[in-house]
């Protein structure tokens, strides 16, 4: 194995290694929240929060590319006031990678804090106990499957992301060129052999995730 595969694929697992850590301390209240909260606007919420799954990829990427441009308000703003320029660097398929994830790991959480009868909450409160200790004591521990679902399929799809990438990032090696994207520039360049290297890393890892996800499930409908 050459530097430059090495290089993508830890490339690879570092974005979706943090942008799935990033998700699960955003989606853990985010996923209470819609679970337990009613309002008038929240199927608004939760159709934005779900766009990603309809949405094709390159339209967010496209939008995002948008944003970050200095031209924008956005982009402007991040760059002359904080030095920071999204398009084209890591940062910036870091947050597109967020958004785009965004579903994969809410809907798990949501659906887990919802199937928890409202028993526990309550008996949790009546017995003295803060929201913040009801929260991490009495419901986290019973949705841990939810949450391995959920860290699992945001972890898969991201090391499988190439529209909101390949839009917002391009091509650069050792910054933006992940794995999904090195795949589609290695069959270009009729390098079906190294193609075939990160296919088969990809594959593997795939299959490993989803027989963790399906043996949990199993395991779950068995108690």
């Amino acid at each position: 194995m050459n530097d430059d595969f090495l290089q993508t694929l830890l490339l690879t697992g570092k974005l979706a290694t943090i942008t799935t850590v990033i998700l699960l301390i955003k989606g853990l209240p985010l996923g209470y929240w819609l679970a337990y909260k009613r309002f008038r606007f929240k199927p608004l919420i939760e159709a934005l929060i779900s766009m990603p799954l309809v949405l094709p990829p390159t339209v967010l990427g496209f939008y995002m590319l948008v944003a970050y441009s200095p031209q924008n308000t956005i982009g402007h703003f991040l760059e002359h006031t904080l030095n920071l320029r999204l398009a084209f660097s890591f940062e910036g398929i870091l947050v597109a990678s967020v958004l785009f994830s965004l579903p994969f790991m809410v809907q798990p959480l949501q659906n887990g804090f919802a199937s928890i009868p409202q028993s526990y909450r309550e008996a949790s409160y009546t017995l003295g106990k803060s929201f913040f200790t009801t929260f991490t004591r009495v419901l986290i521990p019973n949705i841990k499957p939810s949450i391995i679902t959920a860290v699992a399929m945001t972890f898969a799809h991201c090391i499988g992301e190439f529209g909101v990438v390949i839009m917002v990032g391009g091509n650069m090696p050792g910054e933006t060129r992940v794995a999904s994207i090195a795949i589609y520039d290695e069959v270009q360049s009729l390098n079906y052999d190294t193609a075939n290297k990160y296919s088969f890393v990809l594959f593997i890892v795939s299959m490993v995730i989803l027989t963790i996800i399906y043996s949990i499930n199993g395991n779950k409908k068995t108690l």
